[in-house]
């Protein structure tokens, strides 16, 4: 068989549905000013889609810091590799601050957190080692693992009781290879919306030598008395050895960053593949992430306006009877029964007759039959967009339970 051929039979789990509205459903396209309010194919759409929890990717104050440091610079600067030709003084002030900000020795700034993490796992095993995960782990976890050599064990979500069996398991098989543990999993895990067990994994560390790694995408900049993520939240940052986060969340912006030990950033600054071999992270991004920075320190109005959504947003879902799981962070998600065709008529309607846009997670992210709303609230979103929103829920939901989508002709051309 030709290498190709393969693909006009099985385009995988989410590419079958590539031929059905691609723009519409899979690629959408939202345009206009980053704000609540967006246009989606030429009209006017409320938009809980976005990764802006703190209504930064649009505030004036950083779009004037980012023309002025993109009119400095140029995207250009510095050039080369940061080991070779592109490092900063400037780079080296915002590593000094995020470790600061994040109660780490040291810190390292990686270009983008999927290939960061990757890289980071990748570098921090061998062979000899095991790596202790958990089973919803972000996709750039699970291909960071799928990288690893040796032995790698998985523990049902949040479930220390089994994550304790696999140490125990994993306690035994390095005690035979003369390796360590690395136990890994997320501040705030970005579907659920809860986040990870840090303070029962720390604990862990009085029983089992291992250290733990923590994506915090979703915390940095949300969790926490001043925003320093999940590991803040729950009074554990000390516990937590290598701390990893992305701009694309809170920052509203392109790269990422990891902070830990003095001693095991200077190993991975030598030793991560995807920043040795790759262009130093341009200026006017680290210019731009510095003044968000300065402005997610000094201004926590921003924070509590997000929680302050956040908090009437999942009350009034509750009151109405939604199923919202068990998020515990600004992450939203209502959760409904329900097919693909389903699916497809019910964001269909929810876009074009109410005007509201989110994320609509079908399987294989979520289990069969189960539609996901996955909602998104920024510091920029107001109480009347929430009222508009749980009002078009309840509309929708209903319509799902009394079968209007399945009977709806939309639906079918969608199974």
């Amino acid at each position: 068989m030709d290498l190709f051929e393969k693909f006009t039979v099985d385009m995988g789990p989410l590419g079958k549905h590539a031929g059905v509205e691609e723009g519409y459903f899979m690629f959408p396209k939202l345009e206009g000013e980053i704000a609540p309010r967006m246009k989606f194919r030429g009209k006017e759409v409320l938009t809980w889609s976005l990764n802006n929890y703190l209504g930064l990717g649009n505030h004036p104050e950083v779009r004037k810091a980012d023309a002025e440091a993109a009119e400095k610079w140029g995207l250009a600067y510095p050039m080369g590799a940061r080991m070779m030709s592109g490092n900063s003084d400037k780079h080296d002030a915002l590593e000094r601050e995020l470790a600061q900000f994040v109660q780490k020795e040291s810190a390292m700034l990686l270009n983008y957190g999927y290939q960061g993490i990757l890289s980071i796992i990748d570098a921090m095993v061998d062979r000899k080692d095991v790596i202790v995960y958990d089973a919803e782990s972000h996709a750039c976890i699970v291909d960071g693992v799928r990288l690893h050599l040796g032995s790698r064990k998985v523990y049902p979500h949040n479930d220390v009781h089994k994550l304790e069996k696999q140490l125990a398991q994993a306690t035994k098989l390095t005690s035979e290879t003369g390796g360590g543990i690395l136990v890994i999993t997320e501040g705030v895990f970005g579907m659920s919306g809860n986040m990870g067990a840090l303070k029962e994994i720390v604990a862990l560390k009085e029983k089992y030598d291992f250290r733990l790694l923590v994506d915090d995408a979703h915390g940095f900049g949300t969790m926490g008395p001043t925003g320093a993520g999940a590991g803040e939240a729950q009074q554990v940052q000390d516990g937590i050895d290598l701390y990893f986060s992305t701009f694309a969340k809170s920052m509203a912006a392109i790269g990422a960053f990891v902070a830990g030990d003095e001693h095991v950033i200077r190993y991975l600054k030598y030793n991560t593949r995807s920043q040795i071999f790759a262009k130093s992270l341009p200026m006017p991004f680290v210019e731009g992430v510095s003044k968000r920075m300065h402005m997610l320190k000094k201004m926590p109005e921003l924070r509590e306006k997000l929680w302050t959504i956040v908090n009437a947003l999942q009350k009034g879902l509750r009151d109405k009877g939604f199923n919202i799981g068990t998020t515990t962070s600004p992450v939203t998600p209502v959760i409904l029964n329900g097919g693909v065709g389903e699916a497809a008529a019910l964001a269909y309607d929810l876009r074009e007759n109410f005007n509201i846009f989110c994320s609509v997670v079908i399987y294989p992210v979520v289990p069969k039959d189960t539609i996901m709303l996955r909602i998104i609230p920024t510091a920029s979103h107001t109480m009347e967009d929430v009222e508009e929103t749980i009002a078009a829920f309840e509309a929708i939901k209903h319509k799902l339970e009394t079968g209007v989508y399945k009977k709806d002709q939309l639906a079918a051309a969608f199974q």
